[in-house]
């Protein structure tokens, strides 16, 4: 491995690759030499011997912004590869617990990455002050390859795709609502009865999945307050707009604290998710990942030990 290494180094400089992911990730020269820590004159200078070395042209660029040529998106996963391959490589050389670096980026759902990540962020950058980590919480679904990410936790059921998962915790969804607004309306007992009460749903989730013994069951439901983001939905929720369905980490302490009441039905119970940790397909782990993936897991357990 190390062999490699020192090979990709003499046929071109693993810091010049750095920086053109980098750049194509951020989308241009300066978020790349903000994220390497140069000025934008070397990161320029970089991406230029790198074309240099290749012959070719990887990136348009304008004064603000990058753009991939066909070239550059022919060598953009092999970069990546290869700047994880050198990272692997002083990974295998770097004693066990010794402190990783580099730059990780990760996406999560916004709740889970204010609730499940968050916690885990002074710990882990005090015993790695040469890591560095951009969290980007967003509900919406970002593609891993184009974005430059790490990894994505998704908690969701997940679509058939040549990303590598790895599974991290279970994560159940209860039927939930506040106080008021069971007082004013009774709690449902059955599947049927969601048709008859206020529904708070996401913007794309207009079928509620149950399970009934090993048989899944779905429900169309209807209400007039419809949300994009989860945070919008339990917020209504806890206002009494009516009934959601939420996963259990998105409710821990308004369940806990009597804000929220789950609503248990006779016939069918809902459809347990799981949470996922999902890379990009390629060879090579990068130790900051494993790192950071092992110290979730780690938390994840011990909150569910401790429920």
């Amino acid at each position: 491995m190390m062999r490699l290494y020192n090979e990709f180094r003499y046929i071109m400089d693993i810091d010049d690759i750095a920086v053109f992911v980098a750049a194509q990730a951020g989308g241009s020269l300066a978020s790349a030499a903000r994220q390497l820590g140069i000025t934008a004159m070397a990161a320029s200078r970089k991406l230029a011997s790198l074309e240099h070395e290749l012959g070719v042209r990887l990136m348009h660029r304008t004064t603000r912004t990058v753009s991939l040529t066909p070239e550059g998106e022919d060598f953009l996963p092999l970069a990546r590869t290869m700047l994880d391959a050198a990272e692997e490589a002083r990974g295998i050389l770097t004693p066990t617990g010794s402190s990783v670096q580099g730059r990780l980026r990760v996406t999560a759902p916004a709740a889970f990455g204010r609730l499940g990540i968050m916690p885990l962020m002074p710990s882990l950058m005090r015993e790695h002050p040469e890591l560095h980590i951009e969290l980007l919480m967003s509900d919406e679904v970002i593609d891993l390859n184009s974005a430059g990410i790490d990894v994505a936790i998704r908690i969701a059921p997940l679509r058939d795709s040549e990303l590598v998962a790895r599974p991290l915790a279970v994560n159940p969804r209860v039927l939930c609502a506040a106080p008021s607004y069971l007082a004013a309306r009774a709690a449902p007992q059955l599947l049927s009865e969601l048709t008859e009460h206020e529904c708070l749903a996401l913007s794309n989730m207009q079928y509620w999945p149950f399970v009934d013994g090993k048989q899944e069951r779905s429900v169309r439901v209807d209400g007039r307050f419809v949300c994009s983001s989860v945070e919008g939905v339990r917020t209504a929720c806890v206002q009494g707009l009516g009934i959601a369905l939420l996963t259990v980490w998105d409710i821990q302490r308004e369940l806990s604290d009597g804000t929220l009441v789950s609503i248990g039905l006779s016939d069918v119970q809902p459809q347990e998710l799981s949470i996922w940790a999902l890379l990009p397909t390629r060879k090579y782990v990068p130790q900051r990942v494993r790192v950071f993936l092992d110290a979730l897991e780690r938390s994840l357990t011990d909150m569910q030990v401790g429920a």
